[in-house]
Order: structure tokens, then sequence, then C-alpha cells
């Protein structure tokens, strides 16, 4: 792990590979049909539940007519979700099963004259959470180069050792093995180990 890199580079690094890509404007028909096949209801079965004749469903489906609020409701009913949600893309849905699988000491390795990081994870894209693993260097405040912070949330959990994290709005605190902190990233925050040896903590930070 010798590759040198600016305090928080890494989170940005992240955001710029992270391919976010803004959302198609929604398919009311289709985002109905998929409801419904997700639930394995056929055109009758659904349009039961939901009080509606078949061949209304299947216009609506169709895009062959606009359905009017109390269509919507009925809907919404038969197919156990709110009003709201025949109107939300399903974003989540379009990632299902995906895993990846970070051995002991294997993830991908990035220094700095503070931390030696090392992110967890890295094989999948448009995470919307940054894991890593850090070893703290630091042993004090004036070996920063200010305050660090970027958007997001953040969680700090210490695997070994004793830190302390500094934070711009809170007094120092003193953490051991097990303790953990969630903060808002924004917030200009450092920490350093207290610990004869360096201490190593998990990071997990929002990426959205």
């Amino acid at each position: 792990m010798t590759e040198q890199m600016p305090q928080g580079s890494i989170v940005r690094i992240a955001r710029e590979n992270g391919n976010q890509e803004s959302p198609e404007p929604l398919d009311l028909p289709s985002r109905v049909r998929e409801l419904r096949k997700s639930r394995g209801l056929t055109l009758e079965q659904a349009a039961g539940q939901a009080g509606l004749a078949r061949s209304t469903l299947s216009k609506i489906e169709n895009g062959q007519m606009s359905p009017t609020y109390e269509a919507l409701k009925k809907l919404a009913t038969g197919l156990e979700i709110s009003v709201p949600q025949l109107f939300t893309p399903p974003i989540r849905e379009k990632v299902n099963g995906r895993m990846a699988l970070t051995r002991n000491d294997e993830g991908t390795g990035h220094a700095t004259a503070t931390y030696e990081h090392e992110m967890l994870g890295g094989s999948l894209t448009k995470k919307t959470m940054l894991p890593y693993r850090a070893r703290v260097r630091a042993r004090s405040m004036e070996e920063f180069d200010g305050w660090v912070r970027h958007d997001g949330e953040e969680f700090l959990y210490v695997l070994t050792g004793v830190v302390r994290l500094y934070t711009e709005f809170y007094e120092p605190v003193e953490m051991r093995r097990g303790d953990s902190a969630y903060y808002d990233a924004t917030m200009g925050h450092n920490v350093i180990s207290l610990s004869p040896e360096d201490a190593t903590i998990l990071w997990v930070t929002s990426l959205v």
C-alpha cells in the first residue's frame, strides 16, 4: 500500500466511479405490469383483487387509457401497495442478487500520511455505501492538513487498539475495540491512534 492520495480523495473517487445515472421518466403501464407479474398474478386475478374489469386493467397496462384516481386507488389496494408506490421507479429491483466477497488483506490499498486504507467490495459498481478498513497512523491532530469532510454520512467501528475521534462540533472522544460512531460526514472529522501500535477501524461512508 504505497500509493499516496490526498485526504478524503477515496470518497470522491468512489462517487466519480459510481456512474450514477438519472432515472428515466416513469412508464406507468410498464410499472403496473411489472408489479402484477412480480406478484405472480394474471390479469384476471389482479383485476379481481382490485375490483376492476379485466379489460380496464389490460387497457391500463397497454397504455390505451389513463386511469382515474379512483381506479388507481383500487389498483393499489389490489396490489397491496400505496398509490405513490405506483409512481415510484423500481430502482433497487434492478440490482437484486449482487454480492462482492473480499478476503482478508485482499482489498485495494490506498495509503496517505495519516491513514492506510483497504477498500472493501471493490468489484461492485454503483454502490451506495463505501466500506473500507483503515490503519490509523496519525498520533496527533497536527499531522492533518485541516479537517476531513465530504458529503454523506459515515459509520466508524473500532477493530483494534484505541483511537480518539475529533469532530468539528463535539468534544474529542476516546474509543476502544467494539465502540462505534455514526456522524454527518460534512462535519469536519479526524481520527488518531492512542495505542503504541497503529489502531485499525472499519469505516462505511454513504455515497448518496
